[in-house]
């Protein structure tokens, strides 16, 4: 199983180490393919009042981390670690607004085919004792942790009843999504806990494509005992531009006796470019079944109000905010197997000019996850979602939704 969905398993479910969830091994002359991934399912329910007054949902649908299939192998060759993986994310719900990129309207029944996102595809070249490169299209290195260390990722968390692949989690309550990039990273070796990571990488935001996002991070994990944990810190500093003009190119090319008029480049669009920066601390920490995490980021133009990256390349306008959050989350495994937690988090973006206040999303969450057999786990959650607008007079601005979801997660 990749190493993303290993991690999540033994951080947010079964509190088992990484190595204790390898996906099918498959020998294969000189490489060893591995073939994993998850199914999961959930009933949501989502009652919503105040400014996000709206019928209440009723949904089947797919959680925060989305149904995969993924097929990687590795092998050792000219003394250096070559690797590839590709993983394949569905949902189930077939009622969904992702299926609308393949020219379906959004129906249910048999016809209501939902989507396939290829979010993995990348390679590997390294030794342990320098370390890997990895080139392709991965989860980036800012708030990964952030992420893999939320105990909704196996669960639904925030926006049940959403039409699509993927529900909310604790993304925009709490942190900002990591993403799926175009990237080209390295990571260092691992010295008695201690491990780095600095990547360049596409972002969202960007009309002529001039511009690379960079992204940092470093680790110190330990374990001795029953006591384990990880700290880390990271920051990202990425370009977003908006058009401010559009123009038109032509170009004469003569080949011989052949002269023809050539339009070239129709619509290049002048761009205003804004800086997208953030910071990043968090850690966890583990003794006997109980485990506590805490994160904290602060930054500016990386939230467009959902926790997830500003897509400016369409926009007229963008208006430039600060942005800070965090999450505390505290989760403790029974003597029988079931794991509860508990967590808090927010994400806030900082007022300007004649907004009336700050933009937040806070969400409380409490869950249980309880292994069914080593692959299989029964998960119940129940979040309270509270928005609040910037703009919105104040007995209008604040919405909430609470959302009960019951379901299960099975990895292979």
């Amino acid at each position: 199983m990749n190493k993303n969905i290993k991690l999540a398993v033994a951080g947010a479910v079964l509190a088992l180490s990484a190595t204790a969830n390898a996906g099918i091994i498959i020998p294969a002359g000189d490489w060893t393919v591995d073939i994993g991934g998850n199914v999961n399912t959930f009933y949501t329910h989502t009652k919503y009042s105040g400014a996000a007054e709206a019928a209440n949902t009723n949904t089947i649908q797919t959680g925060l981390l989305p149904t995969a299939l993924g097929i990687g192998a590795k092998t050792r060759q000219n003394d250096l670690d070559v690797a590839f993986q590709f993983s394949l994310f569905t949902g189930v719900n077939a009622n969904g607004t992702d299926q609308l990129n393949g020219g379906r309207s959004a129906e249910n029944g048999g016809l209501g085919y939902n989507s396939l996102n290829i979010r993995q595809a990348y390679l590997s070249v390294g030794d342990k004792s320098w370390g890997t490169f990895k080139a392709g299209r991965d989860l980036g290195v800012y708030g990964s942790d952030a992420i893999l260390s939320d105990m909704t990722l196996l669960g639904v968390g925030s926006n049940g009843g959403a039409t699509g692949s993927s529900t909310l989690g604790r993304i925009g309550s709490g942190y900002i999504y990591a993403d799926w990039l175009a990237q080209m990273t390295y990571t260092t070796p691992n010295f008695s806990g201690f491990e780095a990571a600095a990547s360049v990488h596409e972002t969202l935001g960007s009309i002529d494509n001039n511009n690379l996002g960079f992204s940092g991070k470093a680790s110190y994990s330990f374990a001795a005992n029953d006591v384990n944990g990880k700290i880390w810190v990271g920051g990202t500093q990425r370009k977003l531009q908006t058009p401010t003009s559009v123009t038109t190119a032509t170009v004469t090319r003569t080949l011989g006796a052949n002269t023809g008029i050539v339009v070239g480049n129709n619509g290049i669009a002048a761009a205003t470019e804004y800086d997208a920066r953030g910071y990043e601390v968090g850690g966890k920490f583990g003794f006997a079944g109980a485990e506590l995490v805490g994160y904290y980021y602060n930054g500016q133009n990386m939230d467009a109000s959902v926790g997830i990256a500003p897509n400016t390349a369409g926009a007229t306008s963008f208006t430039e905010h600060d942005n800070k959050g965090g999450y505390v989350q505290a989760t403790y495994v029974m003597p029988f197997k079931t794991k509860i937690g508990a967590s808090w988090g927010e994400n806030t973006i900082e007022r300007v000019g004649s907004e009336l206040r700050d933009a937040k999303r806070e969400a409380w969450i409490v869950g249980a996850y309880h292994p069914l057999t080593k692959h299989l786990n029964l998960v119940a959650e129940y979040n309270h979602l509270t928005t609040d607008s910037a703009t919105a007079a104040a007995a209008v601005a604040e919405g909430k939704a609470k959302t009960m979801s019951l379901g299960a997660i099975l990895f292979f």
